[in-house]
């Protein structure tokens, strides 16, 4: 399951994507930036707000991860689930308050030739397709897995049957199947006792262990999209008056997003350095594209047809996948959990954490 090895391939085939309307001809002045451009005075707001952003996602994708060292924030424990609660909120309105309408709108903009872009909702079907696919990917990578790690303990169980078969004095063996999961029982002549290799407890355990780590994985691909346009789009505008309440949204925008997907992480359990990997590329993917915005800004019209097409189907693409993993695998699942649900107090936190998530989230949107 160690897909680190792909995540720099990802972001350079989105940045890729975005920088296509360099070599492709149209121009559309509509729906210019407000605000007087100067790009010498902008220069300095964005070289700041790649290192604001930088530090602060940083922050938040790490403050989760501090569970491992402060036992009050662990997965298991109820603050955990009031946090990853504001987070799965936070992530909810990132999904139907920023992206969604920008995909909206860059997809139904006057620039676009009126047949077929005008006359159906493009940015709405390529969201519910890109749902519906991370729903398929969900379902069939985690049976993939699951059935890899119990093909594995079925070995494991019949090789511990051969040894037990020659052990000597071993004079009872059995081998019992229950909801899936194999045991094996041998008892010795000598000792009197009986021992048993793997316990349902441990497969249902791994198993969840493998849907964690699939949502993580899943939910930073939604995440990365997104971080990606934001960041060239910041970096192309040249309007000061634009730049400066933009760069103080990003910047909360940026350290709430990362506490969702640090949570996640978290709840993964994965090694060090893969946490410290995946929040890497989380904390980099955004001044990245500031940085490459910097470099295309004198040369990059983001309302050229081209352009507005590439950034309006990603942008659907990650609302799509962003809406599902926030209501299936981070919101459902929690508040389905035995531990949340024989718990009123509990109950009442988690709600009024996602509402106060989405609310600050989608406050936001007056400024980013």
């Amino acid at each position: 399951m160690r897909f680190s090895g792909h995540r720099w391939r990802l972001c350079l085939f989105l940045y890729f994507l975005l920088l296509l309307p360099l070599f492709s001809s149209g121009e559309c002045d509509y729906g210019e930036e407000e605000g007087a451009l100067d790009k010498k005075a902008a220069l300095p707001l964005k070289i700041a707000a790649a290192f604001s952003i930088l530090v602060c996602s940083a922050a938040g994708v790490l403050i989760p991860s501090l569970g491992k060292w402060i036992p009050a924030i662990r997965p298991e424990n109820s603050p955990f689930f009031v946090v990853k609660s504001f987070a799965a909120g936070v992530i909810l309105a990132t999904a139907f308050i920023h992206i969604l309408p920008d995909a909206f709108e860059g997809l139904s903009s006057p620039c676009l030739d009126p047949i077929p872009w005008q006359s159906f909702p493009f940015a709405g079907f390529a969201a519910m397709m890109a749902a519906i696919g991370t729903l398929m990917i969900d379902t069939i990578a985690t049976g993939y897995f699951t059935r890899v790690h119990t093909q594995g303990r079925a070995a494991a169980v019949a090789e511990s049957i051969a040894a037990g078969e020659a052990e000597k004095g071993a004079t009872d063996i059995d081998v019992v199947d229950v909801e899936g999961m194999m045991y094996h029982m041998h008892t010795h002549t000598t000792h009197g006792h009986s021992h048993a290799v793997g316990t349902a407890d441990d497969s249902s355990s791994k198993t969840q262990l493998i849907r964690h780590r699939i949502i993580a994985q899943v939910l930073e691909l939604g995440i990365l999209v997104h971080s990606v346009i934001i960041g060239i789009s910041l970096g192309v505008s040249n309007s000061p008056s634009t730049l400066k309440p933009l760069l103080v949204a990003l910047i909360f925008h940026q350290f709430l997003e990362g506490m969702g997907l640090g949570g996640c992480i978290a709840q993964a359990r994965f090694k060090v350095r893969s946490m410290l990997t995946m929040g890497l590329f989380f904390s980099l993917t955004t001044p990245a594209g500031v940085v490459i915005g910097i470099g295309i800004s004198s040369v990059y019209n983001e309302n050229s047809p081209s352009s507005l097409i590439t950034q309006g189907i990603l942008d659907s693409v990650a609302a799509g996948i962003l809406i599902y993993m926030a209501l299936v695998d981070l919101l459902a699942a929690d508040f389905m959990n035995p531990k949340v649900q024989s718990n009123v107090k509990l109950q009442v936190m988690i709600n009024f954490a996602l509402l106060l998530g989405a609310g600050l989230m989608s406050l936001l949107a007056k400024w980013a």
